[in-house]
């Protein structure tokens, strides 16, 4: 076995271009492998990130009939023990109270049905932290108004923010990067002109946040009013008129479209509740656990009154499309994996062509067929474990950068995504499974190539090899 190794090995380096291309071929196959199923894998986790973390949570408990009637009448009493008995789960990272129902919006001539979503500010900033999402910019008529009244304002940056009128921006840096300005005169000027007074809400305060779609279509901005008109608890008629502290960009796009924030005593006093919420939304230390967590509180709360649910549960839309695009990314990966295979297999099977002769000359001198098929699979292991590892290492630097700093896009690109609900960014996924599964699977795929060599050798006509 020693000497089939160390044959095997000099064999790899007679002829050292041959064996670069062919090693060659199995490493951008495992590199292009692995960064394409980081960047699938890792724009699903910034999804659910974007949709579940940042509002709903990974698990809430809810009174038992609320899933499948999400009326304000199936509600249950909340208290500061309960709170603490739930964040005490090792598993637990936060959990917040919240109020949800449903209403009607309306200023002017103009109405629209919202979620009113009623919360703790204090409690909410560890959970959603809407203080985040408040927007600080925005490109409205009146700016370009203000703007085009300026002496040698720039004609091209004009153009560029009328292609962004109504586009709203959380901080300087976001509306910067995302306009692409770099003149520090004119960055001046339109962050004077386009910036809104957006305010967090205090614990007892009787305004509202607005989300940034929403303010759009009832066309109102800080400082105005929002009438609201619902159903409160048991048929309880619920009406008020609201002012309006700031506007929110909050992530997933249907939101977007409905959500007004208030503080959760306000919601309980406008729906006539008397302390009682709708549900306990909860994120998680280690999301891999989530169903585990989940019957860990079923258990400790031994409430029939009460249940845990699961996102995937409560948002089944989100993950069936997670598992739509999973599928089609896996056929295409499969596809890859295709082209990858006769990739190789060319090359291995333009290294046994040239390499013909050599056998025939080897097994007329006296070498045994199968000892020599042995070699050439030694070979071909050689040459997978060397592209295979050198592909796995230089697609690290790639992965661990694309973490942390996911790419941004800016300018129409940006926006196409934001027209779509999406954050206009492309993350890479952690190191999982999935790392060592494309190593894995193209490893097997030089295995499988090296049938044919395997084959032919053993089958071998020395006097046709020779003559070859």
């Amino acid at each position: 076995m020693k000497d089939i190794v160390k044959i095997a090995w000099r064999n790899l380096w007679r002829n050292k271009r041959r064996t670069i291309i062919t090693a060659a071929s199995i490493f951008f196959a495992v590199f292009f492998a692995v960064v394409m199923r980081s960047f699938q894998l890792g724009t699903y986790e910034h999804m659910i990130k974007q949709s579940i973390e940042s509002y709903a949570g990974y698990l809430q408990v809810q009174q038992s009939d609320y899933s499948d009637d999400p009326s304000i009448d199936n509600v249950f009493e909340s208290s500061p023990e309960l709170l603490d008995k739930i964040s005490a789960v090792p598993n637990v990272k936060v959990a917040v109270p919240r109020i949800e129902s449903g209403a009607l919006a309306s200023t002017g001539n103009l109405s629209k049905g919202v979620m009113i979503a009623g919360i703790s500010p204090a409690k909410e900033k560890f959970m959603s932290n809407p203080e985040q999402k408040l927007v600080r910019y925005r490109i409205t008529s009146f700016t370009l108004q203000q703007l085009k009244a300026q002496p040698s304002f720039p004609e091209d940056v004009f153009e560029k923010l009328k292609q962004n009128i109504n586009t709203s921006f959380l901080n300087e840096s976001n509306l910067i990067d995302n306009l692409e300005l770099t003149d520090a005169t004119v960055i001046h000027l339109i962050l004077k002109n386009a910036v809104i007074h957006s305010a967090y809400l205090q614990p007892n305060d009787d305004g509202v946040l607005v989300s940034d779609r929403l303010s759009k279509y009832l066309k109102v901005n800080v400082g105005d009013s929002l009438i609201l008109m619902g159903q409160g608890y048991q048929g309880v008629s619920a009406a008020g008129v609201f002012p309006i502290r700031g506007i929110i960009k909050v992530p997933a796009p249907d939101l977007d479209n409905k959500l007004v924030y208030m503080t959760i005593d306000k919601a309980g006093e406008f729906l006539g509740l008397n302390g009682q919420i709708t549900s306990i939304a909860i994120n998680l230390k280690n999301t891999d656990k989530m169903l585990a967590t989940e019957a860990e509180l079923s258990n400790l709360l031994n409430d029939k009154s009460v249940t845990v649910k699961n996102w995937e549960t409560l948002i089944p839309t989100l993950k069936q499309q997670i598992e739509g695009d999973n599928k089609s990314g896996i056929l295409f990966l499969g596809i890859l994996y295709v082209i990858i295979f006769f990739g190789i297999f060319g090359t291995v099977l333009m290294m046994i062509t040239e390499r013909m002769r050599e056998f025939g000359v080897m097994v007329a001198i006296g070498m045994k067929q199968s000892k020599l098929a042995a070699i050439v699979t030694t070979e071909m292991l050689f040459l997978g474990f060397m592209g295979t590892a050198l592909g796995m290492l230089a697609s690290v630097p790639i992965v661990l950068y694309g973490y942390y700093h996911p790419i941004k896009f800016t300018g129409d690109m940006a926006r196409m995504y934001i027209d779509m609900g999406f954050d206009p960014v492309m993350p890479l996924a952690w190191f999982g499974s999935y790392f060592t599964i494309q190593g894995v699977v193209i490893l097997f795929m030089v295995l499988l190539a090296s049938y044919f060599p395997v084959r032919s050798i053993l089958k071998l006509n020395v006097i046709k090899a020779l003559h070859g």
